[in-house]
């Protein structure tokens, strides 16, 4: 609207100018020379507008022809740069769909087109690495990285192809010198952190962490942690050499990152030297009530020192009840409890706490349960059955970080070089998946473990060997023994009644397997000589229960294996032995013409002398 109003008013003025100079009288001499020219006033306005138009038409024209070469040229720039950008946006979208062949020739298209491009640099050197052509990717970004607005770009690439090419110090010279032309490079500062915590250079990683913070990279929280993870790093390695220093770094980490287990872990271990028991007791259970971990319940336990395993017993009962038993760590606390129970030689409370694991054990709770069986009655045998288990059983929880499983923990990943990437988790290989059981439980453990401890009994063991009963023929063949023959009377009776208790199918499942590796291991038996049946009795007795267990004295010792012979196969074109006897290399050599003539000929004689020629 006020464009209108602004029109119509401007049109007013120049009606207005119009009629004013229209009205006015006289009339305008112009003499030049000899000339002389007359007119009106309204006349020579008129003519002077009319060669002011001309003047502008002429001027026009001049200019559009001097100009002329000039936008055919751009014009073309202009559309080269519009089919170089057109290869480029088809390129990037070929090597995002992974066609290789489109990507190269749409790269091609846009280095004619557009040299100068940046983009056409990436999309050749992208091309190229999608080709696996290193050599030529490493070339396009050493002239990226000469090039002021694709230097960080360039060198980026070139860190891309230094890992590709596992070559360490190589990337880590191009990450130091593109932190040096931008701090503020995530990839770079990530990359230099990664490989200073890798060399163990701690106040160099802090340093990095740094000037991460001022540059706005990590924020305050991420920032207290990294730091009380790379001070935890920096007193573990300086406990052995300088243990001021390592409990000043100690004492800051644990302020900044008091959940971290390790940290809290060595910081309880100097409070507990400084004779600091509370202090140390209250770091403990904070990191604990975070994140159980046995660790810090070892800790917890030897918090005082000198003090009984009864006492280190009730201190982790109390750590153990700070955890509610729905929580995940509940079973740490349970399993520590274990453990002081055993060292407390607290039986019955080890086996109280165990027992709700023991349907489906992981692997620590079966290690606990042999080392209770060993320790308590002395059975070798629940303990090796159990020890067994453990191998099958399910992996407890561990130092996991990027699928690496760590004995220990660590500040750095690995894998990926990942600040504080390490966490307390169930490895991926231990998860429930709906595979069944690779590995089932031998006929051994079931028998092992469903048989009670035997009872021990002490008696002075008797001066003369028990010799092994002879081996009578029977109809159905005994279970293996793999025990060595007892001397003690008392203990043999006290196995008869563990084995008496032994559930039937377990002892026909363990003795059915043992006859079979019996048959494998001995060799074929000899028909025995015949003997007199001996006389049946009136009323015979019950027979007794088939043992679990025999002597190794009654079994064959296999025969010697049979030794292969391997037939010689001649190939197609061997001629075979020389009947004529073993022939001499330098008889040959000085012999006769005519042994000459009979020895085959190389080349194309012996080609022919083949064929019959």
């Amino acid at each position: 609207m006020l464009r209108i109003v602004l029109f119509l008013i401007l049109i007013a003025l120049a009606a207005a100018g119009g009629a004013w100079v229209a009205d006015q009288p006289g009339e305008l001499v112009l003499t030049w020379g000899g000339l002389r020219a007359t007119t009106t006033f309204p006349g020579f306005v008129l003519g002077l507008g009319i060669f002011a138009a001309a003047t502008v038409l002429v001027w026009s024209i001049v200019t559009m022809v001097w100009r002329t070469p000039g936008r055919l040229r751009r014009h073309r720039h202009e559309k080269r740069h519009a089919r170089g950008r057109h290869a480029i946006t088809q390129g990037l979208l070929a090597i995002g769909h992974g066609d290789t062949a489109l990507a190269r020739r749409h790269a091609d298209a846009a280095r004619r087109h557009a040299a100068n491009d940046p983009l056409a640099l990436l999309l050749h050197a992208q091309s190229a690495q999608l080709e696996g052509n290193r050599e030529e990717a490493q070339r396009v970004f050493r002239a990226m990285a000469e090039r002021e607005d694709t230097r960080l770009l360039g060198l980026r690439g070139l860190f891309i192809e230094a890992q590709r090419a596992d070559d360490a110090f190589g990337a880590v010279m191009i990450a130091e010198e593109a932190i040096k032309l931008s701090p503020s490079s995530t990839w770079a500062s990530h990359a230099v952190l990664g490989f200073r915590c890798a060399r163990g250079d701690w106040s160099g990683a802090l340093a990095i962490l740094d000037s991460n913070l001022s540059a706005g990279l990590v924020d305050k929280q991420a920032y207290r942690r990294q730091r009380g993870v790379l001070l935890t790093a920096r007193a573990l390695e300086s406990e052995t050499v300088d243990r001021d220093v390592a409990r000043e770094n100690v004492m800051e980490a644990v302020k900044l990152a008091p959940t971290l287990v390790p940290a809290a872990v060595l910081a309880a271990k100097f409070e507990s030297e400084a004779h600091q028991v509370r202090r140390a007791m209250k770091l403990v259970e904070a990191a604990w009530l975070a994140n159980p971990h046995p660790d810090l319940a070892d800790a917890y336990a030897h918090v005082k020192l000198g003090d009984t395993a009864w006492h280190r017993l009730q201190r982790v009962e109390t750590l153990a009840a700070k955890t509610p038993a729905d929580k995940p760590g509940h079973v740490e606390g349970q399993l520590a409890i274990a453990r002081a129970a055993i060292d407390a030689s607290e039986f019955a409370r080890a086996r109280e706490v165990l027992a709700p694991y023991l349907k489906d054990p992981t692997q620590r709770v079966a290690l606990l349960m042999a080392e209770l069986e060993r320790t308590e009655h002395g059975d070798g045998g629940r303990a090796r059955a159990w020890t067994l288990r453990a191998v099958r059983a399910r992996l407890d929880p561990a130092w996991t970080a990027d699928g690496y499983v760590s004995d220990r923990w660590r500040p750095v990943s690995p894998v990926t070089g990942r600040l504080d990437a390490f966490q307390w988790q169930t490895p991926v290989a231990s998860l429930p998946s709906d595979k069944g059981t690779m590995i089932e439980s031998s006929a051994f453990e079931e028998a092992m473990l469903a048989a009670p401890p035997p009872k021990r009994v002490t008696a002075a063991p008797s001066q003369t060997p028990v010799e092994p009963p002879a081996a009578a023929p029977a109809p159905a063949p005994a279970a293996q023994d793999n025990s060595p023959p007892q001397t003690k009377e008392p203990e043999k009776e006290a196995e008869k009644q563990a084995v008496k208790e032994v559930p039937k199918e377990v002892s026909k499942d363990v003795a059915q397997e043992a006859d079979r590796e019996v048959a494998t291991e001995q060799p074929a038996a000899t028909p025995a000589e015949p003997t007199d049946p001996a006389p049946a009795p009136a009323e015979s007795p019950p027979p007794p229960a088939t043992p679990v267990f025999r002597t190794r004295a009654d079994l064959g010792k296999p025969g010697p294996a049979p030794i292969p012979v391997i037939p010689i196969v001649r190939a197609p074109d061997d001629p075979g032995i020389d009947d004529e006897g073993p022939s001499d290399e330098f008889t040959e050599q000085i012999g006769t013409p005519k042994a000459h003539a009979k020895a085959q000929a190389g080349g194309w004689r012996g080609f022919w002398s083949r064929w019959g020629a």
